[in-house]
């Protein structure tokens, strides 16, 4: 892992140097997936704790982790955190309006979860324009920000879980061990099983199928 992927505080105190106290740092899991919500994760840190870095040194972008390591790092990061918010863009609401605006709208149910009085916000990527807040979107800010990559954890893991427990609510699919994403695992589940309630119906492979998909739509995954 090179120095590059290490998160630091520059971007969250530069805006609390601008005034803005409390900086919530949010990131988002399963835009890719075929199947199951979005889950934003926002986090907001006590930037005046000298040993922030040194509580949080292993809170990397949860890409970078493995599973195990990202259960291990939740529990520290909720301890240390003054605040942690989740939010959820349903299936059918990437169906509805896309899933950038199903993300944003994620993000901002998470944002209004932290029940802190947050001044300005460290987004992945996103900007947020139904929010009347401080932002900054940066590329990569999930390896840049330690508040984005504590976030990103927030959200993965709350994902996860929950596709854990949608893989017994539907079984046969493989969500425990894909959790959603388009593998050949779940390629293969949707030949003999048709869609399930949580698939987004919109995407290509599932598209113009209510019950079993089509054998063109399926022949392109």
């Amino acid at each position: 892992m090179t120095n590059s992927s290490i998160p630091d505080l520059s971007e969250e105190y530069a805006l609390r140097a601008a005034g803005h106290r409390h900086v919530a740092g949010l990131d988002e899991a399963g835009r890719g997936a075929w199947a199951g919500p979005v889950c934003a994760g926002a986090v907001v840190l006590p930037l005046d704790c000298d040993e922030l870095l040194g509580l949080l040194g292993g809170v990397r972008d949860s890409k970078l982790l493995t599973a195990g390591r990202r259960e291990e790092m939740l529990p520290t990061i909720r301890e240390v955190a003054l605040a942690v918010g989740v939010g959820w863009g349903e299936p059918a609401e990437v169906d509805l309006w896309g899933v950038v605006p199903a993300t944003r709208l994620a993000m901002e149910r998470a944002v209004a979860g932290l029940g802190e009085r947050v001044g300005a916000l460290l987004i992945d990527w996103l900007e947020l324009p139904g929010l009347d807040l401080a932002q900054r979107s940066l590329p990569r800010a999930d390896r840049r920000c330690l508040t984005v990559a504590a976030a990103s954890i927030v959200a993965k893991v709350a994902r996860d879980r929950l596709m854990v427990e949608l893989d017994e609510e539907y079984p046969g699919y493989g969500f425990a061990q894909h959790k959603g994403y388009g593998t050949e695992q779940h390629r293969d589940a949707l030949m003999r099983l048709g869609l399930s309630p949580i698939h987004r119906v919109s995407w290509r492979p599932m598209r113009g199928s209510v019950g079993r998909p089509a054998e063109d739509d399926v022949s392109g995954l």
